[in-house]
């Protein structure tokens, strides 16, 4: 899969440390859309609070 900024694939840990997909970003928003295993719903969270409260896992 080829990422760009519609088709990310990124996995990160959330501040309770659970582990979230990063499905891609919205620029106009400025908001990073995100997915929760066994949640069926996308999540958005602001970037610059995204960056603060989120770890990225490599």
């Amino acid at each position: 899969m080829t990422e760009d900024s519609q088709n990310l694939d990124r996995t990160y840990r959330d501040p309770r440390g659970v582990l979230v997909r990063v499905v891609r970003w919205d620029a106009e928003k400025q908001q990073v859309i995100y997915r929760r295993d066994g949640y069926e719903h996308e999540c958005m969270q602001p970037l610059e609070l995204f960056r603060k409260k989120f770890t990225r896992v490599l």
